[in-house]
């Protein structure tokens, strides 16, 4: 039976984005992800852009609230900023938590290199994250 994966953020944008999709390439057909927000805020365009750099298409991906997934029984839950993990509203589940704060890269200022560099810099770190979580716990 395939584990059930749920990457919650603050608004859904970045870096839950980034992880699901990362979490759904380690995991292989292993795993369903999802991932959503305390809030939702459309996927970032920026997001898309550098995971496509790295191969991975994020673009049909949906900006989705936590209340759409009260009803699936998710073996995982990763928070990976402390603002979801503070708001987060109580939701039931037996799912094991997890949490890593990354910098928000949607926060980033500075020239437009200077911007995707910092969206680039939270990639790697959200890519390390998932590589080592799927190996833990998924494969």
């Amino acid at each position: 039976m395939k584990k059930k994966v749920l990457v919650l953020c603050t608004g859904n944008s970045c870096r839950s984005q980034i992880a699901e999709g990362y979490l759904r390439h380690f995991g292989n057909d292993r795993v369903d992800v999802y991932s959503a927000g305390v809030e939702t805020h459309g996927v970032n365009p920026l997001a898309i852009k550098i995971m496509e750099e790295d191969g991975i298409d994020i673009s049909t991906h949906t900006s989705n609230h936590i209340d759409e997934y009260a009803d699936i029984p998710f073996d995982y839950i990763i928070t990976v900023c402390d603002h979801a993990k503070e708001r987060c509203p109580y939701f039931p589940s037996t799912a094991e938590k997890f949490h890593y704060n990354f910098p928000d890269p949607a926060k980033a200022t500075g020239t437009e290199d200077q911007i995707l560099e910092e969206f680039r810099k939270v990639r790697r770190m959200i890519r390390d994250y998932s590589s080592t979580f799927a190996q833990e716990h998924l494969l």
